[in-house]
């Protein structure tokens, strides 16, 4: 082979299949055994966009076998009902992504490493403190869901905006219709319009409402009355005791709402990682290190040789 080829693959998760796509280095060969990663994908998003085309692909391209899932109730993976942004499963998908991994003849289950991005990079933190499966980890842009939706996704006011979603859980449970937002506006000229000004808000829509980052299975979109699960979830909870392997941190030094610089410095701070690395890629924002060539590049100059060495 002289590029990478991609493998769809379904496995079991919980209740339901989980839907994966598994990047192959160049020239593989199925007799010899790999070091594996784990890619997650950001929030609303799906394995097609940043996780998949992005950093699965470019780390497949550097010898490794790389695994981009669609989250349970997301993309093409299963899951009733849909849209749920749950972090507890969405770490579990992470474990499930290993335990098939784990099954692949050509995967050696002792080099087995970890990525996310944004949302997905807070979800492999938290993944790697209780699956020590998972050897060294990388969180591009990563930010902590359930600190968001108690501040910006919840307008300062979470227990107002738990109230809300027990009374629209409660009429749905009573055959009322599913309320399903959509995190971000219709595009960047509706956003302005409607006074948005937050650089992570309008380039996430830049990148997701058009060509750019588009994909069928990237909803952008969040069950209301489930996400109650994440008020009381912290991805760093516990980082001081068990998350103790080795940890890379890129972020952009343009902040944002969504808060992936300040996530970035406090998960540094606070792993008990005796090998822990922090990159700052100045000049460029959160979104810049979804897709740009320029930041990209510069994260996968610090992680390549990361994972080579731990992997």
């Amino acid at each position: 082979m002289t590029s990478s080829v991609i493998r769809h693959v379904t496995y079991q998760n919980l209740g339901w299949e989980s839907a994966a796509d598994i990047y192959l280095p160049q020239d593989f060969d199925e007799s010899r055994k790999y070091p594996a990663i784990v890619s997650t994908h950001p929030i609303g998003s799906c394995k097609e966009q940043t996780s998949g085309n992005v950093y699965a692909a470019a780390l497949a391209k550097e010898g490794f076998v790389v695994i981009a899932f669609d989250a349970s109730f997301q993309g093409a993976s299963g899951g009733s009902p849909r849209f749920i942004e749950d972090p507890a499963i969405r770490v579990s998908d992470i474990r499930f992504a290993i335990d098939y991994l784990v099954t692949l003849p050509y995967v050696d289950e002792k080099r087995i490493g970890a990525i996310g991005v944004c949302g997905g990079g807070a979800y492999t933190i938290h993944a790697a403190m209780t699956d020590h499966r998972i050897k060294a980890l990388t969180s591009i842009t990563g930010v902590n869901f359930g600190r968001l939706i108690r501040e910006g996704f919840s307008n300062f006011d979470p227990v107002s905006a738990l109230e809300a979603m027990g009374k629209q859980r409660t009429a749905e449970a009573q055959g009322g219709a599913r309320n399903v937002i959509n995190y971000l506006p219709a595009s960047v000229e509706e956003g302005k319009k409607n006074g948005v000004t937050d650089i992570d808000v309008l380039e996430a829509t830049e990148y997701y409402k058009t060509p750019r980052g588009q994909k069928p299975n990237g909803a952008t979109s969040g069950l209301f009355s489930f996400n109650s699960a994440a008020m009381g979830w912290d991805a760093f909870l516990h980082a001081e005791v068990l998350l103790t392997q080795p940890l890379m941190i890129v972020i952009g030094d343009k902040p944002g709402g969504f808060g992936a610089y300040r996530d970035g410095w406090e998960i540094y701070g606070r792993a008990a990682s005796k090998d822990k690395h922090i990159v700052i890629a100045e000049g460029w924002s959160h979104y810049d290190l979804y897709d740009k060539p320029e930041p990209v590049a510069l994260a996968l100059a610090r992680a390549v040789p990361f994972f080579k060495e731990h992997l």
